[in-house]
């Protein structure tokens, strides 16, 4: 009997045409996580922060898609609580919310709380009409169709993506589930409710369209038809009442007039969405012009330009913020955001000078990063503040040409302290940033036994796929410098470069590390002609072999310091 329930229920869950809540979805996030559990709670937490950033820009219904997951991810985090309130709060607000009762039912019943587990269960029973009169209350399409958008939301922030194949998915499933959400609730769904979905289903096919240009010429037939598509939906959006959407909406419009330019021939959708001839500076005047009296937009558009390159542009959309609004409490993003951007313009100019294209980089830059900082590090004090004061302070530090030259060791010292500060906070200690700009400064220092645990550290908390590759390059320098120096023996180096090697390998792709290692040969000629030699002793042939094919491959230059500003 037991067993033919079992069945009936199977039955009948099979037979639904969609299920209520997030905890059965099929994302990694509800899943046992193949990563260590530290990485898994560093995920989380970080796209909790980015959640909490989305929700300020949200007073209606799509509101309840961030908060329902700020619950599963306050959930996975083991802070059952917060999860429950968050649930609770939702379905007081929004009793028809389909998802925050079947999440509330779920946490109840982890809970061991079976009474209040029912009441759920009953009451999502009835608003889904799987009661015994089989009738739902009215409403029933609007409410299934909210279920279905914000479940397709979830699938923008899902933890532990380690492939562009998986985020690839994940996207895909998230904009089909929008799809069948405008499909079922058809004219029920307010008009600016489908345009905030439209928005948000804009946000996914970018994030695709930007994977997709990467790929090989043969998935690239991919693009055209989402591309298309996207502007539809921003000529959609960009008529919303709600001033965030429609601001950035012709950001995005201006983004992908941008893109035209990589297709062989203009995609049919800007000219039949009316944009031919339009210059994507236009649409960007458009954004700003919208935005121009809310710092909120204003904040959010700078990031975006931040995003995109355009740093000059974006410093004077943070500048336009702190007219309207100078208080740092009140507007600390402004400043962050405009501190971050000249740690950028400083990055960027010492990139070009290395390679010959420019002049030395503007030390006014991080004098200007570090006041911004400033204004915000007694109000605002937190990872991010940190992290960044202390990079401002690490270049400070160093010669703009040498890096490896010290020019002020209070400022190196300065951008310790604020590291160890960092690491206070949580997931601090799970950031292979912090660790990478640690070891920095300790090479610096001449403290190289040190920066090399902070190295092999920061190699060791990457993620798999990853494509920051600078740990790896910087421990192998500082294993050569000790070799040097005779405070390392050939044996102990050959061991140590067998297994980091080997381990890179396994964290990141081979054309990376390979590309590392060019580097690392050929401004280290005499210790790697020193070390092939001992190797040879040894019999790891294979190393030499593979040091030699290094030395002769032709890779591309890759981005210098990519990821110090990758946080």
């Amino acid at each position: 009997m037991e067993e033919a329930d079992d069945i009936d229920i199977e039955t009948l869950i099979d037979g639904m045409e969609y299920i209520p809540g997030h905890f059965h979805l099929e994302m990694n996030l509800n899943f046992e996580s193949c990563t260590p559990v530290h990485f898994r709670r560093r995920d989380i937490m970080l796209k909790r922060d980015s959640l909490q950033v989305q929700l300020e820009f949200e007073s209606g219904p799509q509101q309840y898609a961030i908060r329902n997951l700020l619950g599963i991810f306050a959930f996975y985090l083991e802070d059952f609580d917060e999860a429950k309130e968050i649930f609770v709060n939702i379905s007081q607000e929004d009793p028809n919310n389909l998802n925050a009762w079947a999440n509330l039912a779920y946490v109840y019943d982890r809970l061991n709380k079976e009474e209040e587990g029912s009441a759920c269960a009953e009451r999502l029973s009835q608003l889904m009409g799987l009661e015994a009169e089989g009738r739902a209350e009215g409403g029933a399409r609007l409410r299934t169709a909210r279920c279905l958008a914000e479940q397709g939301y979830a699938y923008a922030f899902d933890v532990g993506l380690v492939s562009e194949e998986d985020r690839m998915d994940k996207l895909t499933t998230g904009i089909h589930l929008y799809d069948k959400a405008l499909a079922h609730g058809r004219q029920e769904i307010p008009v600016e409710e489908k345009r905030s979905w439209y928005f948000t289903m804009v946000t996914m096919y970018i994030r695709l369209d930007g994977i997709l240009m990467n790929k090989e010429e043969d998935a690239k037939h991919q693009r055209l038809p989402s591309f298309n598509r996207t502007l539809v939906l921003l000529r959609e959006a960009i008529k919303s009442s709600n001033s965030h959407y429609r601001g950035l909406a012709w950001c995005y419009v201006g983004m992908m007039l941008e893109r035209k330019d990589t297709f062989s021939t203009t995609p049919m959708g800007i000219h039949d969405c009316g944009y031919s001839g339009t210059d994507p500076l236009d649409c960007f005047g458009k954004a700003i012009e919208v935005a121009k009296d809310d710092p909120l937009i204003l904040n959010r558009l700078a990031k975006i330009f931040h995003f995109l390159g355009k740093q000059e542009m974006a410093i004077g959309i943070c500048n336009m913020a702190l007219d309207i609004l100078q208080d740092p409490e009140l507007n600390w993003q402004a400043y962050c955001t405009r501190a971050q951007i000249y740690i950028r313009i400083y990055i960027r100019d010492l990139e070009r000078v290395k390679m010959g294209a420019g002049g030395l980089p503007e030390r006014k830059n991080l004098t200007n990063a570090k006041s911004d900082l400033e204004s915000i590090l007694n109000v605002c004090p937190c990872l991010k503040t940190y992290l960044d004061m202390g990079q401002v302070c690490y270049y400070m530090g160093v010669d703009a040409m040498q890096e490896q030259f010290l020019v002020d060791e209070n400022a190196l010292n300065d951008a310790l302290v604020f590291f160890a500060k960092a690491l206070e906070f949580d997931p601090g200690d799970t950031l292979p940033e912090i660790q990478l700009l640690r070891g920095k400064c300790l090479r610096v220092k001449s403290e190289e036994l040190n920066a090399v645990e902070c190295f092999k550290r920061a190699i060791e908390l990457d993620d798999i796929g990853s494509s920051h590759t600078e740990s790896f390059r910087c421990l192998m320098e500082t294993l050569l410098t000790l070799f040097s120096q005779k405070r390392m023996t050939a044996g102990t180096l050959i061991k140590e470069v067998d297994v980091w090697v080997k381990k890179a390998e396994e964290k990141y792709p081979i054309v990376r590390v390979r590309q590392e290692l060019q580097v690392v040969c050929r401004n280290h000629t005499v210790e790697i002609v020193e070390l092939s030699k001992a190797m040879i002793a040894m019999g790891k042939m294979d190393l030499v072999k593979l040091l030699l094919d290094t030395m002769k491959t032709d890779f591309r230059k890759r981005r210098l310091s990519d990821r110090a500003a990758s946080f």
